[in-house]
């Protein structure tokens, strides 16, 4: 009969863990997931356990050997878990045991599972951002081929989802490539902070033997070691950093989500989606709804909820290691699956919206989108913003009383009674479309500039 392993801890203590104690403290149904980082980190170990010479170069090329077919059987689906032994770490240890021997207790040697849970994660951390960050140069890309198919399409831009002025389509989609822009600044600092090893630091105090934590953090691809051996074990920044930069992403996605939601309403119809992209009504057979983006935009709480959680979590936790901090990595795993779902939904909407530029030069004809560059037109004549502010304030409240929605109708003899300053050139202000390339300065909305923009965008993007 298979003798049960131990605990790695039993030699302490008379009796067994309690089952219910077991249950409660178990890990493995979640971690391992962590499996493929635990064998790199062990295999970087066992190697540098052999150079230095605390075991034989023969025991470190077994114990290699011996964590890659534990890695075959994982991949393939053909290792025998024990739930008993905790965590991925214990078992991935109990399997090179019974493999190797004796040989399988020395991968332990100068480490302890507080220092490699945190190597663990790092590595998983630095896999997901760089994944992540390949995820938003693809959703820029899209935003930037769509802006490139729309320069010339008109909409009204809002303030208080009230009709504002009018912009091109391409200059709003510009204004979420900027967001993305910040967004992947924000991933690679702290992809950044994640890259350092913490290997060697024990379990809070360093060790006694004669470790080389350089080689191992030179073989992993690490930039640097820890400073401080407390700190190693119990830091989980970089935790909190990637829930930081993930809430922030997930609430650009979601506003851009609850743009669509609006835009595919009848009450907007800016933007039309794909059958394939959307789902009915068990009841109301004309249904079409945008559920991917719903589900995003609901999805972002939740994202937020395991930020704050964490924080909680952390916020009285004295120096060092606690077991507390087991609770990083369902809400680490479950943002990191969350947010790469959520850039995909976001990169096929984006790709496959078809934008119904007729509604949206419709919807630029009323709302008196021509208001505020009637006033600009004042200012240039010499009459100071707070009064011109005023003056067209009055034509607007007038329109509003004859039942009009734009300004279009005035004469100019019109004009004139509510001020001297309009000359037969205020015409030009009274055409929403023409108000978009006067936008002409740094960012603004005007063709020359949005295509200035895009141009920049694309040069961004070859270079990162």
């Amino acid at each position: 009969m298979k003798k049960k392993p131990q605990k790695p801890w039993s030699g302490r203590f008379e009796q067994r863990i309690d089952p219910e104690v077991e249950r409660f403290t178990a890990s493995l149904h979640f971690d391992k997931r962590l499996y493929l980082f635990d064998i790199q980190g062990s295999m970087a170990h066992a190697k540098m356990l052999g150079s230095v010479g605390l075991i034989s170069e023969e025991e470190s090329a077994k114990l290699i050997r011996g964590l890659d077919e534990i890695r075959a059987e994982l991949e393939e689906g053909k290792f025998p878990f024990d739930e008993s032994l905790e965590d991925i770490h214990m078992n991935i240890e109990a399997r090179l045991i019974e493999k190797l021997g004796s040989v399988g207790g020395k991968l332990h040697t100068a480490r302890s599972r507080n220092d490699q849970v945190a190597l663990d994660t790092r590595l998983y951390l630095r896999h997901e951002i760089k994944g992540i960050l390949s995820q938003l140069h693809s959703l820029q890309e899209s935003f930037l081929a769509k802006a490139r198919e729309h320069i010339r399409s008109i909409m009204p831009g809002y303030t208080h989802l009230q009709r504002a002025q009018p912009v091109l389509f391409a200059h709003h989609l510009m204004a979420y490539f900027e967001m993305l822009k910040r967004d992947r600044e924000r991933f690679r600092e702290c992809l950044n902070r994640v890259a350092v090893m913490p290997l060697g630091s024990g379990a809070l105090s360093g060790t006694t033997l004669p470790i080389d934590r350089g080689l191992v953090a030179r073989d992993l691809g690490f930039d640097k070691v820890s400073e401080n051996s407390l700190d190693a074990v119990s830091d989980r920044d970089y935790v909190l950093e990637f829930l930081s930069a993930a809430s922030i992403l997930m609430m650009h996605l979601s506003r851009f989500a609850e743009e669509v939601i609006l835009w595919t309403s009848a009450e907007f119809g800016f933007i039309e989606l794909p059958d394939s992209f959307c789902t009915g009504s068990s009841l109301m057979p004309q249904k079409k709804n945008p559920d991917p983006m719903e589900l995003l935009r609901g999805k972002t709480g939740r994202v937020y909820g395991h930020l704050i959680g964490l924080l909680v979590t952390m916020k009285a936790l004295p120096l060092s290691y606690n077991r507390d901090l087991q609770e990083d990595k369902e809400p680490l795993f479950d943002t990191a699956d969350t947010l790469k779902g959520a850039l995909t939904m976001t990169s096929l909407c984006v790709a496959h919206m078809k934008v119904i530029e007729e509604k949206m030069q419709g919807s630029i004809e009323s709302g008196f989108l021509e208001a505020t560059d009637l006033a600009e037109y004042l200012v240039k004549k010499g009459v100071p913003f707070r009064d011109a502010h005023h003056i067209v304030g009055r034509i607007v409240l007038e329109a509003v009383k004859r039942g009009w929605s734009t300004l279009s109708p005035y004469t100019l003899d019109e004009l004139r009674g509510f001020s001297p300053y309009f000359d037969p050139d205020v015409d030009s202000c009274l055409r929403p479309a023409e108000a978009v390339d006067r936008k002409d300065v740094p960012g603004g909305t005007s063709s020359m500039r949005v295509k200035e923009a895009i141009k920049k965008a694309e040069a961004y993007l070859k270079e990162t």
